[in-house]
């Protein structure tokens, strides 16, 4: 048996859907279609396929322990996660990945999957991924055109070429073709012999290490510098930054598929969506009789084609239809539906005026559990935390900030300079400006607590830390 291994790429940001996505917690790692995030959905729909390895992961180094705690959810054991120091487009995260396998396999087959998009027909997708491990066997780097059932000008396309003479099913590709207009794009789907570009490819380690090689000599050289000086970091693998930096940003089309002359299409009926606009979510939705996608606490009343989403609280609406609404604890965003494509100005925006809400949730994830701000004013914030059990926070200290820890619920273990102490249900306890503290979960059940921070700065970055267990900064 044939075994492939899935290279998943999880460095998007996923503006488009803001403000569900933002930089900390991007839209792969979000629960968008079912109860799993995009990224477990991505990584369960290979199961059933026994030629499947355990999959490598290529991430922002931001995004690690999420995603070692969603793989950990699914009890999935991946063969590695890289960490990118800075993203540099898929050319360079396919290069890094290629020469993994390589070292061990260096004619391993390699699926390469976006983490974030959707399939209907799982059974059709495992059907075109063993048809393109054929074409990849012969000596193709192949990926997969999606059968364009109507005329898309978010995406681009790939035009097929003569049938392959070695794999059944599979066609040359003649050309990949830029996102197109409106017209253009009807004319495409008329014709028949064009398909949705989907980001999604099978081939050799060694033939895509060729390739790039004679193409792009440079991201594959800066590629191997980083993966040559990396380190292993608790169960990750941490690219070298300043060669993986110095490597050019470019597309995998780009740099190799569009140019090399190996590149072959494999048809994809497989009911698939990329999720780039909130309008992808309501086209995938299951709606009313009045044509209205909700998800939480909703009420509608002569309402029509609506997309609403309820993160926190209640939203109601009268009268309206083609809305898109989305309410988070901190922002609310109300678009028409055709105007969704932009919603990369507003992020925009929040860029230039050097807001956060683009950046985070009021809940942070951290690799202990999380905190969420629930009040602040002049020289205090309110946060309440949540501390998974067997978990800890960092030896720390503040310079600005004095803190005061109330226990809601379970068992916490409080270092404050030397002494320790513990805490339970009801208790709480001051930490002083300037001492040296932690917080441990010893319990079996989630640590629950009210964090009272009072001082002069109250940022983020106010912190020092002498040890910690994730080995951050």
């Amino acid at each position: 048996m044939t075994i492939i291994h899935p290279v998943i790429l999880s460095g998007g940001s996923g503006t488009r859907l803001w403000p569900l996505s933002r930089a900390a917690l991007p839209k792969q790692l979000l629960p968008l279609a079912s109860d799993h995030s995009l990224l477990q959905d991505t990584v369960s729909r290979l199961s059933g396929m026994p030629e499947m390895a355990a999959p490598l992961m290529v991430c922002n180094v931001e995004h690690r322990f999420m995603i070692a705690e969603q793989m950990r959810q699914i009890d999935i054991q991946p063969r590695a996660i890289v960490l990118e120091p800075e993203g540099r487009n898929t050319a360079p995260a396919i290069a890094v990945a290629a020469l993994m396998l390589s070292r061990d396999e260096p004619d391993a087959l390699m699926l390469v999957l976006p983490a974030d998009h959707l399939i209907g027909d799982v059974a059709a997708f495992h059907a075109a991924i063993l048809t393109a491990a054929q074409a990849a066997q012969n000596g193709h780097l192949a990926t997969f055109g999606i059968v364009a059932a109507t005329p898309e000008t978010g995406y681009g396309y790939i035009r097929r070429g003569a049938p392959l003479a070695d794999t059944a099913g599979v066609h040359q590709v003649a050309a990949f073709v830029e996102k197109p207009d409106l017209a253009t794009a009807q004319q495409y789907v008329d014709a028949g012999d064009y398909f949705w570009n989907s980001g999604m490819f099978l081939f050799r380690a060694a033939d895509f290490l060729d390739e790039l090689q004679a193409l792009r000599p440079d991201i594959l050289d800066a590629s191997r510098a980083a993966l040559d000086a990396a380190k292993p970091d608790l169960d990750f693998v941490r690219l070298d930054p300043a060669a993986f930096e110095a490597c050019p940003s470019e597309s995998v089309d780009y740099a190799v598929m569009e140019h090399t002359r190996r590149a072959a299409v494999v048809p994809a009926d497989i009911a698939w969506n990329d999720i780039g606009a909130w309008t992808a979510l309501w086209d995938v939705a299951v709606k009313d009789g009045q044509g209205n996608a909700t998800r939480g606490d909703v009420m509608l009343e002569n309402a029509q084609n609506n997309f609403v989403r309820a993160e926190t609280r209640m939203v109601a609406m009268l009268g309206v239809s083609d809305l898109v609404v989305v309410e988070t604890a901190d922002v609310v965003l109300v678009a028409h539906k055709d105007q969704v494509q932009d919603v990369k100005k507003l992020v925009d925006r929040l860029k230039t005026e050097k807001r956060c809400e683009h950046l985070v949730h009021k809940q942070v994830y951290r690799p202990w559990g999380w905190y969420e701000g629930i009040d602040e004013g002049e020289r205090f914030q309110v946060k309440r935390i949540m501390v998974k059990p067997g978990e800890k926070l960092s030896l720390q200290m503040h310079h600005h900030r004095a803190e005061h820890w109330i226990v809601v619920s379970g068992t916490a273990s409080v270092t404050c300079g030397e002494e320790i102490m513990l805490l339970t249900e009801n208790q709480s306890t001051y930490i002083p400006l300037g001492t040296t503290h932690r917080l441990e979960n010893p319990g079996k059940i989630d640590l629950h607590m009210i964090e009272v921070q009072s001082g002069t700065y109250l940022g983020e970055d106010d912190i020092v830390r002498f040890e910690d267990v994730y080995r951050r900064n």
